[in-house]
């Protein structure tokens, strides 16, 4: 089961939003990345990484790294403090500098 929580920047009020799965793939036939979500268990199963989203604290930029292939940087700036888009509680604004991101509580999706 996935779960999805909304993050809000304390000053400038930028959202964003993360699921609790990332996004799963799978190899297809011709070689191809395939997503596969819940509740599609058949091609779940199949699922042999995960792209999950991340953002780059200092420039913004937001990314997904494979964990086939990770990455220690981010791909715009090539600045090393970038953090999974749903690790992002307490963690500083890159957009206004200024605030900080901190959970909404009143949002909560599970699928």
């Amino acid at each position: 089961m996935a779960e999805a929580v909304r993050f809000v920047c304390s000053d400038c009020g930028k959202t964003i939003e993360a699921w609790s799965d990332g996004n799963p793939y799978y190899i297809d036939e011709n070689g191809q990345k395939q997503y596969a979500y819940h509740p599609d268990h058949e091609n779940l199963a199949r699922c042999i990484g995960n792209d999950s989203p991340h953002l780059c604290l200092d420039c913004g930029d937001e990314f997904l790294v494979d964990s086939r292939t990770p990455r220690l940087e981010c791909p715009q700036c090539g600045e090393k403090d970038i953090v999974s888009t749903f690790e992002l509680d307490g963690r500083p604004c890159p957009y206004c500098k200024k605030g900080a991101f901190h959970m909404d509580r009143n949002f909560l999706m599970i699928s």
